[in-house]
């Protein structure tokens, strides 16, 4: 009997940790969803100002590159003005090859 509620004090213990681990990173995709929906957004309507062709690749590795950059320093503005340079001179190499 007491080897079956310990076994059950374990499972129970083992279901409330997945749940913490399962809601922390179901947050964080939430978080990333929404993150990149309006970068995407942002990154098409710079490049339709600037009279570029849309592409798809270009905006999703810029947001990925924004993502990355504002986890890292939790700072938009940084993390905009870097990814912007590097898509820049991403789009500036290509154009040379």
């Amino acid at each position: 009997m007491k080897a079956s509620k310990y076994n059950f004090f374990i499972f129970v213990n083992l279901i409330i940790l997945f749940n913490s681990f399962n809601s922390y990173y179901l947050a964080q995709t939430k978080q990333n969803s929404i993150i990149k929906l309006f970068c995407l957004q942002s990154v098409k309507e710079e490049m339709m100002k600037a009279e570029m062709v849309y592409s798809e690749e270009i905006a999703n590795e810029t947001c990925d590159c924004y993502y990355e950059e504002f986890m890292q320093t939790a700072s938009h503005q940084d993390a905009k003005t870097k990814c912007q340079l590097e898509t820049k001179e991403n789009l500036n190499h290509n154009k040379r090859i």
